[in-house]
């Protein structure tokens, strides 16, 4: 009963985010459009904030890019001529610094182990998060063909949903500079990327995001081979349940299906397998 009454709430949440004003607005109209207006001045607010911290007009202009353009990106960047600039690799870091600074954008880095602690690599391309989804979803444009979308995770090749389970797993932390890290292994012939992973009383936990078959979860099971534990965790618009799994090396694991509105409670399934 309550999975049907929460997942077209948490969807509603996908779309607007969770910035005061914006839901004060909607929730008194039941209005998207009338969102629109409080989005435009808030990143307008954001964006010259985030000038302040530019030490000459170059880097200004930088800023002015990433801002303008650093939404239409579909995955993982590159600083070097970033979003079709002629902008140097070292010029687009810098910037991207004071945007972390300013808390408007991180940039969220993958881990090539499967052991505690995880290490970001920073030599492999990392992801961009806005400090909101909402806010996202307005700069693309979005918000209006996001309504009746059945499962997200068919939606932008997934990248909306994946951004709000990284924002659910950053509000859960009391840490102010927490960020999750996503797991790829990048050989000439076997490419693998997990989504998040997720650490847990020094354990290092694998999440998909992403609904259907075993069949799909590949990444998945290549990181449960190179991992000690026998726990993986995909998020879906589907009922929580429990599956005995195995590995594409007959490796036997337990896959708990978790429903996306449950992102801030992966810590208390876990804790009934501790």
């Amino acid at each position: 009963m309550a999975h049907d009454l929460l997942l077209p709430v948490f969807q509603e949440y996908t779309i607007l985010g969770g910035m005061p004003e914006v839901l004060k607005t909607y929730l008194t109209s039941k209005d998207l459009v009338s969102t629109r207006e409080i989005f435009a001045d808030l990143w307008q607010s954001y964006k010259d904030d985030a000038e302040k911290y530019a030490k000459n007009i170059s880097k200004r202009k930088i800023l002015r890019h990433i801002l303008n353009y650093s939404h239409l990106e579909q995955d993982r960047i590159k600083f070097s001529g970033f979003a079709n600039s002629n902008y140097q690799s070292r010029e687009v870091s810098d910037a991207f610094q004071s945007l972390e600074m300013a808390k408007i954008i991180q940039l969220i880095y993958p881990v090539t182990q499967t052991v505690y602690p995880p290490l970001p690599n920073l030599k492999r391309s990392p992801r961009l998060q806005y400090l909101d989804t909402g806010l996202l979803n307005y700069l693309l444009g979005i918000q209006s063909d996001m309504i009746g979308v059945k499962d997200l995770s068919d939606f932008m090749r997934g990248k909306i949903i994946q951004h709000i389970v990284s924002q659910e797993l950053i509000s859960t932390q009391t840490n102010f500079h927490y960020k999750p890290f996503f797991w790829v292994r990048e050989q000439l012939s076997a490419n693998a990327e997990i989504d998040i992973i997720y650490v847990d009383r020094n354990k290092v936990y694998p999440i998909e995001i992403k609904s259907g078959v075993k069949g799909r979860l590949r990444s998945l099971m290549q990181f449960m081979d190179e991992s000690e534990l026998d726990i993986g965790i995909r998020l879906s618009a589907n009922y929580y349940s429990e599956e005995q799994v195995n590995t594409l090396s007959q490796k036997p694991f337990k896959l708990l299906n978790i429903p996306y509105y449950h992102g801030t409670k992966i810590n208390e399934y876990l804790m009934l397998y501790s």
